[in-house]
């Protein structure tokens, strides 16, 4: 059917913005290094990204070895993937469950709470995330 001055035109659909875990627009992670699942500096997630990558870390050496030490080395260089490695200082999206995992353990790292996704609720509980938040 042609379109005419009287055929009521569609507006394009725009996606909500994200949410962080305080209720607000999520905001970047980092863009040095570029984190993300998506690799667009925030910490979306979507449902390809199975490890829910949504927890916006500030990592720590402490957190860094754990991670090691359980089988995700995030401090060695890997070219081939593009990732420098990280340093204590840098931010990262983690995943929930890792992120979760360190802080039963004691090691878990500060969390932004700005930048770290609504979705990481559906695996840490708010007061934890606000214990560690800066």
């Amino acid at each position: 059917m042609p379109l005419d001055e009287t055929t009521p035109r569609r507006q394009p659909q725009r996606p909500e913005p994200a949410r962080n875990v305080l209720g607000g627009t999520l905001l970047p992670c980092s863009v040095a290094p570029l984190t993300g699942f998506l690799r667009d500096g925030c910490c979306n997630t979507g449902p390809q990204d199975l490890g829910l990558h949504v927890v916006c870390a500030e990592v720590t050496e402490e957190f860094l070895a754990f991670s090691q030490s359980r089988g995700n080395d995030l401090s060695t260089p890997r070219p081939e993937y593009g990732f420098a490695g990280l340093q204590p200082g840098d931010c990262w999206c983690l995943c929930a469950s890792r992120w979760e995992e360190a802080r039963l353990a004691g090691q878990a790292p500060p969390v932004l709470l700005e930048a770290t996704h609504e979705a990481a609720l559906s695996v840490i509980r708010r007061e934890h995330l606000l214990e560690h938040g800066v």
